[in-house]
């Protein structure tokens, strides 16, 4: 895999203000390790091997168990594993991810209603378009996760 833009050379005040967004987020009282959790199953979805591999790397150094973190693809059969709260933003983030299928239909939203008050939704939401255009980016132009720089090059 080789990049092929660096985006946030190639175009630093957006980079800048996607930066911005993310800064916001870090600060706006939802849970890191939620975030986080949020931004990995997006990108699960999407499919940006990038995203993955530095999400998932966050997690481990926030203290989340392997265990957990190998059943976000399937958290809904992981049972207890993931709280109440979690389960609510993971659902509320795939339906997001996929608004094209899925419309975001009231039920879904109301299901997220009950489980984060109007400022944490708001910001959850902010966190999920943040994540996909990130993941957009980090696709298009083949952004190389750090597991895969580590692998030393074939002779």
């Amino acid at each position: 895999m080789r990049q092929r833009l660096d985006y946030t050379h190639a175009a630093p005040e957006g980079y800048k203000a996607y930066g911005g967004v993310y800064t916001y987020l870090r600060q706006c009282g939802l849970p890191e390790v939620l975030l986080n959790l949020v931004y990995l199953r997006v990108s699960q979805i999407n499919g940006c091997a990038y995203c993955i591999d530095m999400h998932s790397r966050d997690l481990l150094k926030q203290g989340m168990v392997v265990d957990k973190l190998v059943l976000v693809p399937v958290w809904r059969e992981a049972g207890a594993l993931f709280s109440a709260r979690e389960q609510a933003a993971l659902a509320w983030a795939e339906c997001v991810t996929r608004v094209a299928d899925t419309g975001v239909p009231d039920a879904d939203y109301a299901a997220a209603a009950t489980a984060f008050n109007d400022k944490e939704l708001a910001d959850l939401t902010y966190a999920i378009g943040l994540m996909n255009a990130f993941n957009r980016l980090g696709i298009t132009f083949r952004n190389v996760p750090a597991a895969v720089r580590q692998v030393p090059a074939a002779d």
